[in-house]
């Protein structure tokens, strides 16, 4: 794996920092777009808990949807919108999808609080629940099985980082001249940038 080029790093870099600088609810929201069966797109908000020159991590249950659908087509797009930095700004970002090792998985999930550790357990991710009262009930039974203990990590819960083979930084301006930046890995893990018309 080609690992991201420094300027990339840094510029994201600086842009998050400017997120939690201009008072952005939280910058580690982000849009994760998946492919289910027959090419459906799915998307939804999850949140970056780590990223480096390898990628963009997430955690998430294996067997929810995203997590079966990145499993059985391993590529994802990530968007971050930061309205309240400069003039709007969105950093897009397509690539390859890999599961986090299990020792980076077992750090993050420790680092969780006892409460979200305790619901990774109950939670059966995306299936139907017939009341909520079956769930609080899940809730109890792993409250009282990991009582007065740690609260292992679940086998089928871990991360996902996003390998970018494309990233994207646009940069909103007065009636829409936006300024768009866009790099871009070749089969050769050679990266590339252009700039793009708004």
């Amino acid at each position: 794996m080609t690992p991201l080029p420094t300027d990339i790093l840094a510029t994201f870099d600086t842009l998050f920092a400017e997120a939690l600088a201009a008072g952005e609810p939280d910058r580690t929201a982000m849009t994760v777009a998946t492919v289910g069966a027959g090419g459906r797109p799915s998307a939804r908000i999850v949140l970056l808990k780590e990223h480096d020159a390898r990628g963009f991590v997430f955690y998430t249950h294996l067997d929810g949807r995203k997590g079966r659908e990145l499993q059985a087509d391993p590529q994802a797009a990530l968007l971050f919108h930061w309205p309240r930095v400069r003039e709007g700004v969105q950093v897009r970002i397509e690539g390859d999808v890999e599961i986090v090792s299990n020792a980076d998985a077992d750090a993050y999930f420790a680092s969780r609080p006892r409460g979200s550790q305790l619901g990774a357990w109950a939670s059966r991710q995306s299936e139907t629940l017939d009341a909520r009262d079956t769930f609080e009930a899940r809730l109890a039974k792993f409250e009282a099985e990991f009582e007065g203990r740690e609260v292992p990590r679940p086998p089928r819960w871990s991360g996902f980082r996003v390998v970018p083979r494309a990233v994207e930084f646009w940069f909103g301006a007065q009636y829409r001249l936006h300024e768009r930046w866009l790099y871009e890995r070749d089969a050769d893990g050679a990266w590339s940038k252009r700039m793009l018309y708004p």
